[in-house]
């Protein structure tokens, strides 16, 4: 009976690390060794998946069940032009309905996972319109961002499991995409920016909704009382710099979606930059950001 105490423990014990692996800020850390099935399974030279047929995306059979989706715009840091949006939903649907497929890894091709929006060619679709009524302005600007969320989306209600493997920076758009994963591991070179506050505007394709939920916690740990009111002060600063109608905005959506389900979230963050989005700030923002210029040197008008 002792004996088959002990073992049940074990058990239990292996169980407990096996489903509830370390975490680093949302980062699911797994530290057990690769068998060496694994390793040379890992090593086996992928094949192309005929199916799969992209500008944006290169996909391929990894090994037996599983499929890389591979940013591929290396030359543009992975930046996520008009095709990505659209292709990356095709090929999402096509996973969801590939029999054979049991599990996704997504990576960026290149030196960096993904610089984020690619504004130099979407910026036509964003910020102009042949129409003049701002009441026709907003619902085009509507349909827009909800076309621009499903390319997310479709990943989070692919069945499959999609694992995020990242390098590099992860900027604007691809923090949207790797939130979306089931599970995220990153390179130690890896970093993380939501860039759409410095560009005039709230992050709305998924990252307000999404980030909250996947990430460990707020805080930070500093030596002294001096130094936290330091730190708290130039934070302040900070914000200070970027456009009222971005902080303000992301503010409000954050607190909506920590209330609210996922697709709550998005609809509310489409209705509500489908006005936002017609804001000075964010000519002013992109003007600073064409010239290289800082945004404290950028004025926005009071809120």
């Amino acid at each position: 009976m002792a004996t088959v105490t002990s073992i049940s423990g074990r058990l239990r014990d292996l169980l407990m690390f096996r489903l509830v692996p370390p975490t680093y800020l949302g980062l699911n850390l797994n530290l057990r060794p690769m068998s060496s099935s694994a390793q040379d399974a890992s090593r086996a030279a992928p094949s192309k998946a005929s199916d799969h047929n992209y500008e944006s995306l290169r996909v391929t059979a990894a090994q037996r069940h599983v499929l890389h989706v591979e940013l591929n715009r290396p030359e543009k840091r992975n930046a996520m032009n008009k095709a990505f949006w659209r292709e990356m939903v095709e090929c999402f649907n096509k996973i969801a309905q590939d029999a054979d497929c049991r599990a996704v890894v997504i990576s960026g091709r290149g030196k960096v996972f993904s610089a984020g929006i690619d504004f130099m060619d979407l910026g036509a679709d964003l910020f102009q319109s042949f129409e003049e009524d701002v009441a026709r302005i907003s619902w085009h600007l509507r349909n827009l961002i909800s076309s621009y969320q499903e390319t997310f989306s479709v990943i989070e209600k692919c069945p499959k499991p999609v694992i995020a493997a990242i390098h590099g920076s992860c900027v604007g758009g691809g923090v949207d995409l790797i939130t979306a994963c089931d599970i995220r591991y990153c390179a130690q070179d890896a970093f993380f920016q939501v860039k759409e506050v410095d560009l005039g505007l709230a992050a709305d394709v998924g990252t307000l909704q999404r980030l909250p939920r996947v990430i460990g916690n707020q805080s930070r740990v500093f030596p002294d009382k001096e130094a936290t009111f330091d730190a708290a002060l130039a934070l302040a600063a900070e914000i200070a710099t970027k456009s009222p109608v971005a902080v303000q905005g992301t503010k409000v959506n954050l607190l909506y979606s920590r209330d609210h389900s996922v697709a709550e979230g998005l609809n509310h963050m489409a209705s509500w930059n489908m006005s936002m989005l017609q804001s000075q700030d964010i000519k002013k923002s992109f003007q600073a950001m064409m010239e290289k210029k800082k945004l404290k040197t950028v004025t926005f008008s009071k809120l």
